[in-house]
């Protein structure tokens, strides 16, 4: 059974751009339950506008731990 975690995520313009371009390779959350969460910044590329990435999302694991997909809600 996938586990799902949610979080909040507000980069400004210049730290989501080391994201886009891979200076930064992960990304370190907290989780709306409290638990720290670490995964590949690829996966955030997606959201990135004008503004950087800003956003309530949600991150789902499969019995693994592997990462499935992030969605913004």
């Amino acid at each position: 059974m996938a586990t799902e975690l949610r979080f909040r995520l507000k980069l400004t313009q210049e730290q989501a751009l080391r994201y886009y371009q891979g200076s930064a390779r992960a990304v370190v959350v907290r989780a709306e339950n409290g638990q720290r969460v670490q995964f590949p910044a690829e996966h955030i590329r997606q959201f990135i506008d004008q503004d950087g990435v800003q956003g309530y999302f949600s991150i789902q694991f499969d019995d693994n731990q592997k990462l499935i997909g992030i969605k913004r809600l």
